[in-house]
């Protein structure tokens, strides 16, 4: 049997937003910036992208750089620098308890 609709049934599955803001390096000129990528404990690379850009200050860092990216965008990035995996609104854990970059 194929499961044509596997988050069909996960009350965590929700539809991907049109545009999603993007972490990148801080160079003052953005045309030089780059889409930053993290290495997960399995060594897998990482994209966490956030849909609002209060989330991405709270869950990543407040005071991030960062790009807009459309799904087109998004594959251009994939295309360009190959990631395993992409996180929407997660924690990455770069921040301690107090918010403050370590």
């Amino acid at each position: 049997m194929v499961d044509d609709e596997p988050f069909a049934d996960t009350k965590a599955h929700r539809e991907f937003p049109p545009v999603v803001y993007v972490p990148t390096t801080g160079e003052d000129d953005p045309a030089v910036r780059r889409v930053v990528m993290h290495k997960v404990e399995d060594g897998r690379t990482a994209l966490y992208v956030y849909s609002a850009m209060d989330r991405l200050h709270r869950f990543y860092l407040p005071d991030a750089s960062w790009v807009v990216c459309d799904v087109p965008a998004l594959q251009k990035v994939h295309d360009e620098s190959p990631y395993d995996l992409l996180f929407l609104d997660v924690d990455p854990g770069l921040q301690d308890e107090d918010g403050v970059a370590p």
